[in-house]
């Protein structure tokens, strides 16, 4: 892969951007299962290799893998999104000041992968995928509906993201130090520059959100079920959200729609 082979591919094209899936990996698959099955009413079927995928009513919507014996890797969700050409965009990725972990590679029945992160560390994956971006009308309980990046700052990382998926920013920020990334004009995922309120333990991280009918008793449930409540409900500018973790762990969120 040369430099001159990138700059001769439109923007539009390395990376379209598209959320494809979230993934989770963990120590228990068999704990998630049970867990995310009781909170989300997921169901669960062979995946490629090891991996699990969950359903809901028989759409796949997210997978679940196992984490190396061998390394202690916290347990977490990580959001991809599509691309084009996986090679070129996790050379952007390294051309931009990111890391590329893993890849890229080709993965059964899933195709050309990569898991990288940007300059602040957070963890993504990007899939080969030359189709039509995937619409997100679908609004029932347990899909993920959003993702949105906690980091120290969005000035640097906003142009990553940008040179990395081909995104552009909504010119109307919802908040101060937040940006909406839009890829074909549909907003995609959201930018938080939290400043030193990033958690020491995670550092810059995606948060995927899960839709659920009522935060309150999804919170209720999350706690019956072994997780915890990191931050209770709360109002925002896409619905009232909260973040918790699975008993792993793994770190979440769940939003209601409306206020």
């Amino acid at each position: 892969m040369t430099q001159a082979r990138q700059a001769a591919v439109p923007r539009a094209e390395r990376a379209p951007g598209a959320p494809w899936r979230v993934s989770l990996l963990t120590h228990r698959p068999a704990a998630a299962e049970e867990f995310y099955g009781a909170l989300f009413g997921w169901e669960f079927g062979p995946g490629p290799g090891r991996r699990t995928r969950a359903l809901l009513d028989g759409q796949e919507v997210a997978g679940i893998g196992q984490s190396p014996p061998d390394r202690q890797l916290p347990s977490a969700w990580t959001p991809f999104f599509t691309a084009y050409d996986v090679d070129l965009a996790a050379g952007q990725v390294r051309l931009c000041g990111g890391t590329v972990a893993v890849g890229p590679l080709d993965s059964a029945g899933e195709g050309r992968t990569a898991v990288a992160a940007d300059p602040a560390g957070a963890v993504f994956g990007l899939r080969e995928d030359k189709g039509p971006s995937p619409t997100r009308g679908d609004d029932r309980h347990g899909l993920p509906v959003w993702t949105e990046l906690i980091t120290y700052e969005t000035e640097r990382v906003v142009k990553f993201y940008e040179m990395v998926c081909g995104y552009d920013q909504d010119p109307a920020p919802p908040a101060p130090d937040h940006v909406t990334l839009r890829t074909d004009g549909r907003p995609v995922a959201g930018l938080h520059g939290a400043g030193r309120a990033v958690p020491r333990d995670r550092g810059a991280h995606w948060l995927t959100h899960f839709r659920v009918t009522d935060a309150e008793v999804a919170l209720a449930r999350v706690t019956a079920l072994g997780g915890r409540v990191l931050e209770p409900a709360r109002p925002g500018t896409r619905g009232r959200a909260a973040t918790v973790a699975d008993p792993e762990g793994a770190v979440f969120a769940v939003l209601q729609a409306g206020g």
